[in-house]
């Protein structure tokens, strides 16, 4: 079965709780998902609080580079991405 990871600053977390995810259609448990806590919380504010003076220096063209190339790699991966939350979320695909 897979693990859906929570990644703060490209790291794994390791915290030692699961959480099941079920597919609401079958109510069969399709993945588990680990479930972050307070540690993993204060981790990710740091990070982000760290990041944020750069991303704020950052000139606007550099950012709306970075931004389209999100909008691109999610494009991309839109019937993956499409599956996944249908699968998980059983929302129907149209």
């Amino acid at each position: 079965m897979r693990t859906i990871e929570n990644f703060v600053s490209g790291a794994a977390s390791t915290a030692e709780r699961f959480g099941d995810v079920f597919d609401p259609n079958s109510g069969e448990v399709q993945a588990r998902v680990r479930l972050s806590g307070a540690t993993d919380l204060d981790a990710a504010v740091a990070a982000a609080q760290k990041a944020q003076p750069g991303w704020a220096a950052t000139n606007p063209q550099r950012r709306a580079r970075v931004m389209f190339e999100f909008k691109r790699l999610v494009e991309a991966n839109m019937d993956e991405l499409a599956r996944l939350l249908s699968s998980e979320h059983g929302k129907v695909i149209a």
